[in-house]
Formats: structure tokens, C-alpha cells, sequence
């Protein structure tokens, strides 16, 4: 199974820092995934993200407004590929 990731965010330190963490979660996971960062705010508003960063996992968004740890956002994928085979 491919994950599709989407870093929310302008750019920042943070929205670096949380795409940093989802590619060493998805090296440790040994999934295929595409990661995409969107800065444009119209795709914020399209997934309810008030403040960025936001992480966007097959099109739902599983965090908003800070950066989880690596070990998080692994978690965040294992939950995400489990609901998808489900």
C-alpha cells in the first residue's frame, strides 16, 4: 500500500521540521509514500486547518498546528494504513 502525504504549510522552520519527521517515519515504516507540500491557502481551508503546520495522510488530516515527533507521526501512518486495509 502507497501513503499519500501532504505537509501543509508556507514554508516555515515547522512545516520543515514535520515533513523532516514524516520521511524518517516512512524510512522506519518501509512504505512506499509521496509527500507534497502545499502552501496555498485555499487547500488549508479545504481540510479545516486553522493553524499550520497541518500533516495530511490519503486525504485526511491527522494533525494541525504543531509537529509531532518522528515516533508520532509513525503511529499517525501505522493507524492510517490499519483504517485503509480495513
Amino acid at each position: 500500500m502507497s501513503l499519500n502525504i501532504k505537509v501543509l504549510g508556507g514554508g516555515c522552520a515547522n512545516c520543515r521540521n514535520l515533513e523532516k519527521n514524516a520521511r524518517s517515519a516512512i524510512v522506519q515504516l518501509g512504505v512506499d509514500a509521496e509527500i507534497e507540500h502545499v502552501s496555498d491557502p485555499a487547500e488549508y481551508a479545504r481540510y479545516g486547518l486553522l493553524f499550520t503546520p497541518g500533516l495530511v495522510v490519503n486525504d485526511k488530516l491527522v494533525s494541525a498546528g504543531r509537529v509531532p515527533a518522528v515516533n508520532e507521526v509513525f503511529t499517525l501512518l501505522v493507524n492510517e494504513l490499519a483504517a485503509s486495509e480495513s
